[in-house]
């Protein structure tokens, strides 16, 4: 009797764990297509903000989120409304530099590109002292400030793209090939603009930029989008910009320096910044235009911590309509970037409400303007809804694998939270691995909507797509990420194509993104920056207190 009821009692337990294992949501691609191709349709015009576009694409996300029953994320909103303004920046046909007795004419957008983010009518330079300021960073975990003795305020600082490792196979300097915050175009901006500089320009390189000349001058007089910061004291400067290489060389020719010497010099850490004993003089016509766009969120609040937080991002916006292709096709449907992304950002919120309901609580946060500067998690960044203190992590998707199934993903920012050892738990568990991103000089850690809740300290976690085919092997995979960058990427024909997507490879990363969260969910853990990180201070600075 007593051996019968231990028996039945065994079954009982192994029926109860079962069930428990048999909860837990697999991923199919149902789960993921029907979203994918409805974000990807012409009828959401390109998902651009500000536009008929928008308007339709948060009404669908805020619809989807509700036949879920997931709460509203923003109190009794499922909106978070993300002010901004709209800038078209028309500079002048021609950039003039002077020494004491002669000068130089550089050309817009040929020589160089400019922008403003004041919204002045007019920004007038005159005779502007321009300064060398090196690589323009100041590093104190390096022991590095090319601002040191260095006074720029009310003058234009010319400074190097990316950081002073590169090059050098040095991993300790810096992080060597890896670009590091520092060297990303946005951090010069900001940097000079604290230092009080009149105005920026980026040397370009096309080897350590990670990009050409041409991606830039997409800027040229074109609406770029930034946060309204009208009733806030924040400095802006008169302008940002690049200088292509051979301009560059022209301006330190004028200054009487030796480009090259000049260049070597900004690696090492004795580094002084110079005049240039040249001054600087343009202009720019400026249109502003303000309005709202929106974020949406929606939260599944947690059983037993609900006061922690995971959240899931995702950017719905891309390029609207706009310059059509050879096709004579203008809208950006932007299929990978990112209604991929997008769309896993559904189907996770679904596996969550379909499980069971985990600890802490989860959010679920499809951000504006990733495209034109990151502005929708920026702004989120600035006015957190959910307390960063109490916010465990970020786990961010841009772009989801469309190249069928894969052995590896593709870690953004390798070494830099402990939240890809947790990836790497789970990878293990499904027989894949992960793998450093193969181009680290570009910085792409820098470049998607994590990047801001990692500025306010929050680990945060992105993977891309792997190279490692199943079938095909690595020089395949390899092939079809060049093949997307090259006649898909930010381009028309972006759109979803069943003779050319295979979404199993899909599903396998989505089912990863689930169970790394859910894993945290459902656990005591707060995952650190690792030592080295740039981001690992903020972290300490407030969770310390």
């Amino acid at each position: 009797m007593k051996k019968s009821l231990l028996i039945t009692c065994i079954a009982l337990i192994g029926l109860i764990s079962c069930s428990k294992e048999e909860s837990h949501y697999q991923f199919q691609v149902s789960d993921l297509e029907p979203n994918l191709i409805k974000l990807a349709s012409d009828e959401f015009q390109g998902r651009r903000p500000f536009t008929e576009g928008e308007e339709i694409t948060v009404k669908f996300l805020e619809d989807e989120f509700k036949k879920m029953g997931l709460e509203p994320g923003n109190v009794d909103s499922y909106y978070q409304d993300v002010p901004m303004v709209s800038i078209v920046s028309n500079s002048a046909e021609m950039m003039e530099l002077k020494n004491s007795s002669s000068g130089v004419s550089l050309t817009g957008f040929q020589d160089y590109v400019i922008w403003t983010q004041k919204t002045d009518s007019l920004v007038k330079i005159q005779d502007a002292e321009v300064v060398f300021a090196g690589f323009g960073i100041v590093a104190p975990e390096y022991g590095w400030n090319d601002y040191e003795g260095l006074d720029v305020k009310g003058k234009i600082v010319v400074v190097l793209v990316n950081d002073p490792g590169f090059g050098t196979e040095d991993a300790s300097f810096f992080k060597g090939n890896t670009m590091t915050y520092y060297g990303r175009w946005t951090y010069k901006y900001e940097e000079a603009a604290r230092q009080g500089a009149l105005g920026c320009l980026i040397v370009h390189n096309t080897i350590p930029a990670g990009y050409g000349f041409n991606v830039v001058q997409g800027k040229h007089h074109q609406p770029i989008l930034y946060l309204d910061d009208r009733g806030k004291e924040n400095y802006k400067m008169g302008f940002e910009g690049w200088l292509t290489l051979p301009s560059a060389k022209k301006l330190f020719e004028l200054a009487g320096k030796n480009d090259s010497e000049l260049l070597a010099a900004a690696r090492k850490p004795d580094f002084q910044g110079m005049s240039l004993g040249v001054n600087l003089s343009t202009s720019i016509q400026v249109e502003a235009e303000y309005n709202v766009s929106k974020n949406v969120v929606g939260k599944l609040t947690g059983k037993t911590k609900p006061e922690e937080y995971i959240i899931y991002s995702a950017h719905w916006d891309h390029f609207g309509i706009g310059k059509p292709d050879e096709t004579g096709d203008s809208i950006y449907n932007g299929a990978l970037d990112n209604a991929s992304g997008t769309a896993a950002l559904l189907a996770l919120a679904k596996a969550f409400t379909t499980d069971q309901t985990p600890d802490r609580s989860v959010i679920f946060l499809a951000v504006t303007a990733e495209e034109q500067g990151l502005w929708g998690s920026a702004y989120y960044a600035e006015n957190p809804i959910y307390p960063k203190e109490k916010t465990v992590a970020n786990i961010n998707m841009d772009g989801i694998n469309p190249y069928g199934k894969m052995k590896d993903v593709s870690i953004i920012g390798s070494g830099q939270s402990e939240m890809e050892d947790l990836l790497n738990v789970e990878l293990e568990k499904l027989g894949r691995y992960s793998a450093p991103e193969p181009n680290p000089v570009a910085g792409y850690y820098f470049r998607s909507d994590h990047f801001n809740f990692a500025k306010i300290g929050i680990p945060a976690l992105y993977f891309g797509t792997g190279i490692d085919h199943f079938e095909k092997g690595k020089e395949y995979g390899k092939s079809l990420q060049d093949e997307y960058v090259a006649v898909y990427y930010h381009k028309p024909s972006d759109e979803y194509d069943t003779s050319r997507w295979n979404l199993d490879g899909a599903v396998d990363d989505v089912q990863v993104l689930y169970n790394v969260g859910k894993s945290l969910a459902n656990s005591d853990k707060w995952p650190n920056w690792k030592d080295g990180s740039e981001f690992k201070a903020v972290r300490d600075g407030y969770m310390k207190r």
